[in-house]
């Protein structure tokens, strides 16, 4: 088979100029027929991907840093996956679940109920994207608490539909043009250390930027206004930033004791992204609802809304509904992805070490690399034209991805200024090709001019 002949090759393979001739033909076809305002990272067509390797169109093999945007932590193909799919796809592939229910999204459900943190009583709604989960989260943290006021964090993405581009902080080129400003919503910094709002340094700042939120209900919005805090445990499009241990702990403190609920969204963070099954467990806190999307199902679509039952329950019946979420196939998919993954986790743990130690060793060598920062193999390196200043290198950055995918590595940028490398390699690759990589990648930056 193609696939397992990609999988034995355990190396990047690069044989054309790129991109390819095929690539160039079917790039000509993209601009003629697909919408110049989709943001491309890249003109090379993949044709097959299986584990942590893709193939182009033209024979050229990567490895792949980039797992889908954090969707592919099981790796590509997975078999079990694959045939689970398969099976349940000759069965039955819709009914609409409200119309006509069907047992997988039942069992899924219950799953995500018990795997998900809180000893509490829960319920799912599921849903297709990760926007959804958030959007869905949203309305019911309003329903329930009756208050209008959603607080939001700088650097956060929740997501492109107009809620999801309120929520989200970075205004070019997301929000730019799209009238996303929704009233109702109010946004304070998130704890990113090595760029603090406050030009102050962790922990002599006594988390500064927490008690801001504090503050703001004398001066803002009173507490009794607001309905829910929603936050990434680790901000993903916003530059793998990661806060300080005690920094979720305080946002639960400051829930509870104004009776805000706290909304974790882990569509990027979570499903084993961090070494554990959900990012928010490093900190050692409990939200009242939490958000999954991208890893649930190994690429086919499908996200979770998870929540104490009493916050699912509240609106009426009809309040909440869709069309296709909870699709029988991804259903299935994600009931096999979610196994994958939990069989993996001293695996993943495993190379998030090797991650972290490999990428603070290049810190030591370029001067470029202003921070690593990450949790297990959710790492990034942020790099700058100068330490003192933090000046941000996005020309640089650009560049090195460019180089990197000439070597046989797909690496992808992130960061309110473009100038952050993301690490979202899948969970499963052996530790051989997973160095490769972590070479390519050291031997790039030295190319950087």
């Amino acid at each position: 088979m193609v696939g397992e002949n990609l999988k034995q090759l355990q190396r990047p393979k690069i044989v054309t100029e790129l991109p390819g001739p095929k690539s160039r033909e079917l790039w000509k076809l993209h601009e003629k027929y697909v919408t110049q305002s989709l943001g491309m990272d890249n003109n090379i067509f993949v044709e097959e991907a299986k584990g942590a390797l893709l193939r182009d169109v033209d024979g050229n093999v990567y490895i792949d840093f980039t797992g889908g945007i954090g969707t592919i932590n099981a790796g590509h193909c997975p078999s079990e996956v694959v045939k689970a799919a398969q099976d349940q796809a000759e069965k039955l592939i819709h009914t609409c679940y409200q119309i006509m229910p069907y047992e997988s999204y039942i069992r899924l459900s219950e799953k995500l109920c018990e795997i998900t943190p809180g000893s509490f009583d829960k319920k799912v709604l599921l849903i297709n994207s990760g926007v959804e989960a958030n959007e869905n989260a949203v309305k019911l943290a309003k329903y329930y608490t009756q208050r209008p006021i959603i607080i939001t964090f700088e650097n956060a993405f929740h997501g492109r539909t107009r809620l999801g581009l309120a929520l989200t902080s970075k205004v070019k080129p997301y929000k730019l043009g799209f009238d996303a400003y929704i009233h109702n919503m109010d946004r304070y910094p998130y704890a990113y250390c090595y760029r603090c709002r406050y030009g102050l340094e962790y922990p002599s700042c006594g988390l500064r930027c927490l008690h801001a939120i504090e503050e703001g209900f004398t001066v803002r919005y009173a507490p009794e206004e607001i309905a829910a805090i929603i936050a990434e445990p680790i901000q993903g499009e916003g530059g793998f930033i990661v806060p300080p241990d005690d920094w979720f702990p305080g946002l639960r403190k400051i829930c509870n004791e104004y009776g805000i609920v706290l909304i974790d969204d882990e569509v990027q963070a979570g499903m084993g992204r961090t070494g554990k099954m959900f990012a928010i467990e490093n900190y050692g806190v409990v939200p009242d609802m939490i958000t999954l999307a991208k890893s649930v199902a190994s690429g086919f679509p499908i996200s979770a809304t998870v929540g104490k039952s009493e916050i699912m329950d509240a609106p009426q019946k009809g309040g909440l509904g869709t069309t296709f979420g909870g699709n029988p196939v991804s259903c299935a998919a994600a009931l096999k992805t979610i196994e994958i993954i939990q069989n993996n986790l001293k695996h993943t743990q495993k190379i998030g070490k090797i991650i972290l130690r490999r990428l603070h060793e290049m810190q030591d060598v370029h001067e470029i690399i202003g921070d690593v920062r990450g949790k297990g193999p959710m790492a990034a390196i942020e790099l700058v034209r100068d330490r003192k200043t933090k000046e941000p290198a996005d020309e640089e950055t650009k560049r090195l991805v460019e180089i990197c995918n000439k070597k046989g590595l797909l690496t992808l940028r992130c960061g309110i200024y473009d100038n952050v490398i993301r690490i979202l390699v899948p969970l499963i690759i052996e530790e051989e090709l997973l160095n490769i990589g972590l070479n390519i990648l050291d031997e790039s930056i030295k190319e950087i001019k």
